[in-house]
């Protein structure tokens, strides 16, 4: 069955507590926490609300601008996570060098976001999040699974064939994700997030190599200069192999064609990457 109401003013009251936390101190629990409310709800209202409402656009608009500002400090956080648990002896100096720029950016982007965190626009969006909560209302009758599904079929049959494509599906995912999760008791919906998380935790990770490269290229060369941007370039080319074929291995969860599979066709996959 859908989440009740009492649920889905919960997800709006979570935003708000994780919005002021957010704006008191942006370390990268409170960022990742929330752009994580702020997409659940913003998929709250996009695709299951009857109709916006005049504040939910207003709400979204706001959530909107938030999140990609504090996008660009988790982009940071999860670059440098994912250098720092590269090994790679061969360029130690550049590595350093390259931490050093994207901790460098990490400054640089927390102090234009806190510019951003004034108290006004902070009140305001609150506000606008709590008289949403009380105005939302779901449809009795709405399916969950199947709306989730809905989102994910409209990118059609065939597998992503470049990284725009691929992008596509990154985002539908968390779309479709945040709506599967509403959809409480229901085995279908349960399966098929099940494999919509490990589909968008291969194309996120995927993501963050990918920027990561951009940015070691932009500031160390290509990779004819640099042995470690030719090895990140690898890196990212398998983890695009990686994301690709888990959206080969989740489809049949949404496809209208087929049947869903269990989710244990990832792990095995993942065991022969």
């Amino acid at each position: 069955m859908p989440a009740t109401p009492l649920q889905i003013r919960e997800l709006f009251s979570k935003l708000e507590r994780r919005l002021a936390s957010f704006a008191r101190n942006p370390t990268p629990q409170n960022v990742h926490g929330f752009r994580t409310s702020s997409r659940r709800v913003e998929a709250l209202i996009r695709e299951l609300a009857p109709k916006r409402t005049s504040n939910d656009k207003k709400l979204l608009k706001r959530l909107s601008r938030l999140r990609k500002k504090a996008g660009m400090v988790r982009d940071i956080d999860a670059q440098l996570a994912a250098l720092r648990s590269l090994t790679f002896p061969q360029e130690a100096r550049r590595k350093a060098r390259l931490v050093h720029a994207l901790s460098e950016s990490r400054v640089r982007s927390q102090k234009r976001l806190q510019k951003d965190l004034d108290k006004k626009l902070i009140t305001e969006t609150r506000r606008r999040a709590r008289r949403a909560a009380k105005q939302f209302e779901l449809a009795p009758d709405a399916v969950l699974a199947t709306i989730a599904k809905r989102i994910m079929n409209a990118l059609g049959d065939s597998d992503p064939h470049d990284e725009k494509s691929l992008h596509h599906y990154r985002i539908a995912g968390k779309r479709a994700r945040y709506v599967a999760e509403l959809a409480i008791g229901e085995p279908e919906a349960k399966l098929l997030l099940e494999q919509l998380k490990q589909m968008q935790d291969r194309i996120g990770d995927w993501h963050d190599w990918l920027q990561l490269t951009a940015r070691a290229q932009k500031l160390l060369g290509g990779p004819s200069d640099s042995a470690l941007v030719a090895a990140l370039r690898n890196i990212t080319r398998a983890k695009y192999r990686l994301a690709v074929e888990g959206i080969k291995l989740a489809r049949p969860g949404w496809s209208d064609r087929k049947k869903p599979e269990s989710g244990r066709s990832f792990s095995g996959a993942a065991a022969a990457a």
